[in-house]
């Protein structure tokens, strides 16, 4: 039989009987695979894994706590024999032959009739890798094409264009903090099938150049505002582009949600009958301070962490923040936008109890080969802005967790 290679095909076992003999690391690894799949899984094995066991507990499959025994294949459409006794998988493999019953055998494929193959899954399609024979099987290299095709598919290096007319519509995803890498699968996956891309200043601009050319990349700042303010400009453009029957996607730094405005721009295609998807973002308000070596938590120093736009100053009557609130909070203050407004920040903490000596923090650009990190207190932060010429984009974490980051303190 290994003259020829394996036949590739994929068994429908909803419903049907599908035994399992040992509950080790094999049967935890398959078993959710068979369970997914509807299969009447019946498995028989003294001993099982915790992993198994929960399984059972759970009611996903039958457990029949003993060894194997003749005749439990009778009923089987498929099975899998995995236990370490081989006299027993001997005996289960030549039952199997018998009832012509496709068996898989974990400590022999030459001597087993099916092969599992290394699957994978991505939007609707279940990818699966067989070896050519079993002399030269590598569950190494199988693996790795799986994981190679399956990630192509995700994030759209491996074109698979679908062929069914898609639905037009806007897609408001979240690139991340700007390191192209950290934008979610299903976001790069959605810009690889767009047909426009309208994007912010801060998302991840080294995705747009793999973009293919036919590919519409409109840059958000520089849509023509006329009459319009700039983000009813943009939710115009998002509204006509979709209405064209184009696949539209919103590329927006960090989470759409999180200071992006994300909200007004679906309501706006909601009330013009636009179908949206929102696909969330790693926000650099985390992000980037770990990037910088800064948990916004540590045990024994902060047990919370609040997000707050700096963009307009403490005594600015549009502000919605509770800056006194803040200033009594023992955990960690992180300020999105408020690199030119620090210095009337810090003065406002430190007015309503805040310790002038509050280690802060500012990253510059996180996460991106232009990253930097500059320290400084509450007291002396406003003058090391300027002396060491920080700009935006640049997030400012404050508090004791600065330390705790700070290069060669423990």
């Amino acid at each position: 039989m290994a003259e020829h290679p394996a036949y590739p095909v994929g068994l429908r076992l909803t419903g049907r009987r599908v035994v399992v003999l040992g509950g080790g690391q094999v049967a935890q690894r398959r078993l959710p695979a068979l369970i997914a799949a509807g299969a009447d899984v019946r498995l028989v094995s003294p001993e099982a894994t915790p992993s198994v066991e929960a399984m059972a507990d759970a009611g996903e499959i039958t457990w029949e706590r003993r060894g194997y025994a003749d005749g439990d294949l009778a009923d089987a459409w498929y099975a899998l024999i995995a236990t370490s006794d081989t006299e027993a998988n001997e005996r289960a493999s030549a039952e199997a032959e018998r009832h012509r019953v496709w068996c898989v055998r974990s400590d022999d494929a030459d001597r087993a009739t099916a092969w599992t193959p290394a699957t994978g899954h991505s939007e609707g399609v279940t990818v699966a890798v067989l070896t050519t024979d079993a002399k030269g099987r590598d569950p190494r290299h199988t693996a790795a094409v799986r994981d190679a095709v399956v990630e192509g598919l995700r994030d759209g290096t491996l074109v698979a264009p679908h062929h069914r007319t898609r639905t037009a519509g806007v897609a408001l995803v979240g690139g991340g903090p700007g390191d192209p890498d950290l934008i979610t699968v299903r976001g790069r996956r959605l810009l690889a099938e767009a047909d426009v891309v309208i994007a912010d200043r801060l998302g991840p601009r080294d995705l747009l150049a793999e973009l293919p050319p036919h590919v519409e990349v409109i840059d958000a700042a520089k849509i023509p505002y006329g009459r319009f303010m700039a983000q009813e400009a943009i939710n115009n453009a998002l509204i006509e582009h979709a209405k064209q029957g184009k696949s539209v996607v919103r590329l927006k730094g960090g989470d759409p949600y999180v200071f992006g405005r994300g909200m007004e721009e679906f309501q706006a295609l909601a009330e013009a009958g636009i179908p949206c998807t929102v696909v969330p973002g790693i926000s650099s308000s985390i992000s980037v301070p770990g990037a910088a070596g800064i948990p916004v938590t540590h045990r024994g120093v902060a047990h919370e962490f609040t997000v707050v736009s700096g963009h307009v100053a403490p005594d600015d009557e549009r502000s919605l923040v509770d800056w006194p609130s803040l200033a009594k909070l023992t955990g960690t203050l992180v300020v999105l936008m408020g690199v030119d407004k620090i210095g009337r920040i810090a003065e406002t903490l430190i007015a309503h109890g805040k310790s002038p000596d509050t280690p802060v923090a500012l990253v510059q650009e996180g996460t991106t080969a232009a990253q930097r990190r500059v320290d400084a207190t509450l007291a002396t932060v406003a003058d090391t802005v300027v002396a060491q010429e920080v700009r935006p984009p640049a997030v400012i974490v404050i508090g004791e967790v600065v330390a705790v980051g700070r290069p060669g303190t423990a």
